[in-house]
């Protein structure tokens, strides 16, 4: 409105210029003087505020506040409406978005916690000019607010209201964030903020993401809390009063857009001035002298303001819970004891990472759910790049690299670095990666962790390789000094970058930030002459990437090109040089998906086969070699006892698509070899909810009774579905086709085979779904089976619900009927089973599988009729139909019944039941199941009842890593 004034007296004395011109023009100096005053200050008059006054109550872990905020429309359009963020009540119930966040990655301590240590707000008023405002929370949002203004708020207008409310501090063990043990406070997003409008509302709730998006602001908070407690923050210190029980702390800060805060009993935070900034830390310092810290801090500020721009605020907080939430990995999967790595590097790159993230964080004003990546890959590249410059030679195992039987594998000797382009190539390899610019929230956890991240820096330094000349780290920091404390994107950084430099880089925002496509490049064919070589190069991805292509000597960099635009194939010609051979991507810098054809030698197609090579135990991929891994291999079953042998397999911690895996083993009881063998092929398909197909053998030779042996051959198909827009949705389809040979030796005794032929074939054709999640899970299959004696079809459907009151049911229902059956009148061996399948398709993990008595007869699967009492009708060679159940009595005790029909030929229908209690320390993992009652009667009066307690447990590794990689994929 001053501008406006003063626009509008200049244009009334110009009019009137005939009368005044004199002393209009003497005074114009003045006029211009106090124009460009209120032209600059315009900005300020513009800053949105808020204003804060906090009482802090840690005997009832809460905070009483009364705050105003101050909030500028600078888009064009008017508004009637506003929405605040008050992620303090993403707490409050079981179905908030931030408790179905944790539902579907299967943290249940938020579940399962107690009320008082869920946290919430209550918003007593909001008032505009002294009156009420109406306000209410969104439905699906419960954690924003919608404020109705009493009069529109116009363009380039304000508006300030008041609000008095409580926050109710959750526990910390949700987030890190919250009250502790000790009663202490970690507290972000503690207050409510406005939500951004830059032409429509930005707003979205807590997902445990530390990704709010709020405009920049002037904070001021007066805190008041115990004496006996310490306050840490951001925000710089103005004052500070005490009186007999309580400390009032005034704060302040310019253009701020996160102010966390820490009460301590005992503070551990420590500051350090740099020449910079104040850096107040209270990281782990590895037992660090005072005076080793000081260097590293110094270090890493001088790194800072060398390669982005000076920091805006006096003071940079880096906290231990910034630090474990976003941790370098490969420093932290180590157990504490085994320090492979010297304490000064693990502390100079927690500091380094933390302060990266926390400085661009408080810097760079962008939509983090949306625009992630520009922090992440900033940070990512300038850690590369510090370790580049500080730490070349560090190994990615550190000082274990040289250790004898270590320094063996391939794995260690990558360097440091090499890990961010083999984290992100595991999920690629799984065909589980996701675009850059995808949503934060719609991420699966591994790729919001880590693999995007590591994704973004990588990419940067792949975009700083092909354009050269430093333009990439000169338009980061020109990107840094333009738009710092302004709110940016994605395309502001392009329009800098495409201005800075001659190149095609449009493939690096179209193709590598906005899709998931892969790069895959191979050299197909080389013609040689004395002066030239002509090579052609094919992208084997539908994508525009640029690839480079070294000339090597003697294991000597000789050239290097760019060759760009590939479309199918492209040949291209270089000079010759003494170039021994070609190599694509030789110095790695392109995060490519397959390096193993990337290279051909001058001088003839024999010289480009890869050596055979072994090695002990799995290890990282080494490209030039064609690997064989063998490793100690130990089975076990009743029949041949413990079974030590060799492992032979291809398979490396990166997934292949080729993979064979053979195990000979000898058995010490039966005095036997034995083993198995699985070959398979695995093609997946990008961007379809046909992920991939399976095409696959396995074979097996092992004991099935004393002196037995049996031999298994089935060659297979699978077909695996998901919706490839949500990754994050649980929901999987499949469809599995195999025929099944087996042959048994047969049994003179007839006691453990009793049919005419012990050899048979099964053609097998399931089809199902499963939709696992902590609250709700769904699965069901059906499926065919046709062998010359029999042919049967079965369904399977399982449910598990977790109410909000923690009480956790199971259902699972299972059908099964005989197309024709053959078989039945010399054995029940193909029957439906109501407690223990005979498993004539050699499915289970069975250690005794044709035990009647003793306690591998105990061993329990759940399939088919899905008993645990072994009841007078155990078989169904006509049809069966069952219902499973239990519920929760106490946290991991819960009690089960089961109930059917069992119809066998000549006979009626019979119902059968039982019920018990089952102890379910792991899901389908380990589990005890005791019965009471069934059509035996009361069993647990009855003799010999330990006989009749069943147990499941599963000692497959890769079973129980399924548990942690749920949590992940």
């Amino acid at each position: 409105m001053l501008l406006k004034f003063l626009l509008y007296s200049i244009k009334i004395a110009i009019t009137f210029s005939g009368l005044f011109r004199l002393r209009f023009l003497s005074s114009l100096p003045c006029l211009l003087l106090i124009l460009s005053f209120f032209l600059s200050s315009t900005p300020l008059l513009c800053q949105n505020k808020i204003d804060i006054k906090a009482d802090f109550n840690v005997t009832n872990n809460s905070i009483k506040i009364s705050q105003n905020i101050t909030y500028y429309n600078t888009s064009n359009k008017v508004l009637d409406t506003i929405y605040l963020n008050d992620w303090s009540h993403s707490y409050a119930t079981k179905t908030t978005p931030l408790a179905n966040r944790f539902a579907e990655e299967y943290k249940t301590e938020f579940h399962f916690a107690k009320n008082e240590d869920r946290g919430y707000s209550v918003v007593t008023s909001i008032t505009q000019h002294g009156e009420a405002v109406f306000f209410d929370r969104l439905k699906n949002h419960i954690d924003v607010i919608k404020v109705a203004l009493q009069t529109p708020l116009q363009p380039n207008q304000r508006y300030t209201i008041k609000i008095n409310y409580i926050v109710q501090v959750p526990n910390d063990k949700f987030t890190r964030y919250g009250f502790t043990p000790e009663k202490d406070f970690n507290l972000r997003y503690w207050y409510i903020t406005p939500a951004v409008f830059n032409g429509k509302w930005q707003y979205y709730s807590n997902k445990d993401l530390d990704d709010l998006f709020a405009p920049e602001a002037n904070i001021t908070l007066q805190a008041t809390y115990p004496k006996s407690y310490t306050l840490t923050s951001e925000l710089d210190e103005l004052t500070t009063s005490e009186n007999d029980s309580t400390i009032t702390t005034i704060l302040t800060g310019e253009k701020r857009i996160n102010s966390r805060l820490f009460l301590q009993k005992h503070s551990n935070f420590n500051a350090i001035g740099t020449e910079n900034f104040s850096l107040v830390s209270n990281i782990d310092d590895e037992e660090l002298h005072i005076v080793d810290k000081v260097l590293v801090i110094d270090n890493v500020s001088k790194f800072l303001k060398e390669n982005l721009i000076a920091y805006p605020h006096k003071k940079l907080l880096l906290t231990h819970i910034d630090y474990k939430k976003n941790p370098i990995y490969g420093l932290n999967l180590l157990p504490s004891f085994i320090r492979p790595f010297p304490d000064k590097f693990q502390y100079e790159l927690k500091i380094l990472k933390t302060a990266l993230h926390n400085y661009l964080e408080n810097t760079l004003i962008i939509n983090p759910r949306e625009d992630q990546w520009i922090i992440d890959g900033l940070q990512t590249y300038f850690l590369m790049k510090y370790v580049d410059e500080y730490y070349p030679n560090m190994k990615i195992f550190g000082t274990l690299s040289k250790i004898w039987g270590i320094r063996s594998f391939h794995a260690a000797q990558l360097d440091f670095n090499d890990q961010y382009n083999f984290l992100y190539m595991h999920i690629a390899r799984e065909n589980l990666d996701q675009p850059l610019l995808m949503e934060k929230d719609s991420l699966l956890k591994f790729n919001e962790n880590i693999a995007n991240k590591y994704k973004a820096g990588i990419g940067l330094r792949y975009l700083d390789d092909f354009v050269n000349a430093n333009t990439v780290e000169n338009t980061i920091k020109q990107y840094l000094s333009e738009y710092a404390l302004k709110q940016t994107d994605s395309k502001d950084f392009e329009n800098l970058l495409k201005n800075n430099t001659s190149k095609d880089i449009d493939w690096f925002f179209t193709d590598y930030l906005s899709t998931n496509k892969q790069i895959d490049f191979k050299i197909t064919q080389l013609q040689s002459t004395k002066d030239s070589i002509k090579v052609t190069i094919k992208n084997k991805r539908n994508n525009n990437m640029p690839v480079s292509l070294f000339g090597i000597n003697n294991d000597t960099v000789i050239s290097k090109y760019w060759v760009e635009h590939i479309h199918g194939e492209k040949t291209v010609t270089i000079p010759n040089n003494n170039i021994e051979k070609l190599v694509l991507n030789y110095d790695k810098s392109i995060p490519e998906f397959n390096l193993r054809d990337n290279w051909k030698s001058t001088k003839g197609f024999l010289l480009n086969n890869r050596p055979l090579q072994f090695r002990l135990f799995t290890d990282i991929e080494d490209p030039y070699y064609n690997q064989v891994f063998f490793m100690p291999q130990f089975d076990y079953n009743l029949y041949d006892g413990v079974s030590p042998g060799i492992k032979l397999a291809n398979k490396t911690v990166l997934e292949k698509p080729f993979h064979y895996d053979i195990r000979p083993t000898y058995g010490l009881r039966s005095k036997q070899l034995r083993g198995k063998a699985k070959f398979s092929y695995k093609h997946n398909l990008k961007n379809n909810n046909l992920y991939y197909v399976r095409y696959g053998l396995t074979g097996e030779y092992s004991n099935y009774a004393p002196e037995l042996s049996y031999s298994e051959f089935t060659p297979y198909l699978q077909f695996r579905f998901r919706d490839h827009k949500n990754l994050r949705d649980n929901k999987k389809k499949y469809l599995t086709l195999r025929y099944v040979s087996i042959n048994r030796e047969e049994d003179p005794s007839g006691i453990y085979n009793i049919e005419e032929e012990p050899s048979y074939s099964v053609f097998n054709m399931n089809y199902g779904q499963s939709d696992p999640n902590l609250k709700n899970y769904n699965s069901w299959n059906a499926d065919l089976q046709l062998a010359k004696k029999f042919g049967k079809l079965s369904f399977t459907y399982e449910y598990r619900k977790l109410t909000e009151k923690n009480r956790q049911y199971n259902l699972r229902l299972f059908t099964g009927m005989f197309l024709y059956n053959n078989s039945y009148q010399t054995s029940n061996y193909f029957s439906f089973a109501l407690d223990r399948p005979t498993d004539y398709l050699f499915d289970y993990n069975y250690y005794g599988r044709s035990e009647e008595s003793g306690l591998f007869s105990q061993q329990l699967i759940i399939a088919e009729g899905g008993f645990k009492s072994k009841l007078n009708t155990p078989y169904a060679n006509q049809w069966i139909s069952t219902i499973n159940g239990s519920t929760t009595i106490w946290r991991y005790i819960h009690a089960y019944g089961d109930a059917g029909f069992v119809k066998n030929h000549y006979n009626n229908a019979k119902f059968v039941y039982d019920s018990g209690i089952r102890f379910s320390l792991v899901d389908d993992y380990f589990e005890l199941y005791f019965p009471i009652y069934s059509n035996l009667g009361w069993e647990i009066a009855q003799p010999n009842y330990d006989q009749k307690i069943r147990f499941i447990i599963a000692l497959d590794l890769q079973t129980l890593f399924g548990l942690f990689s749920r949590r992940w994929y």
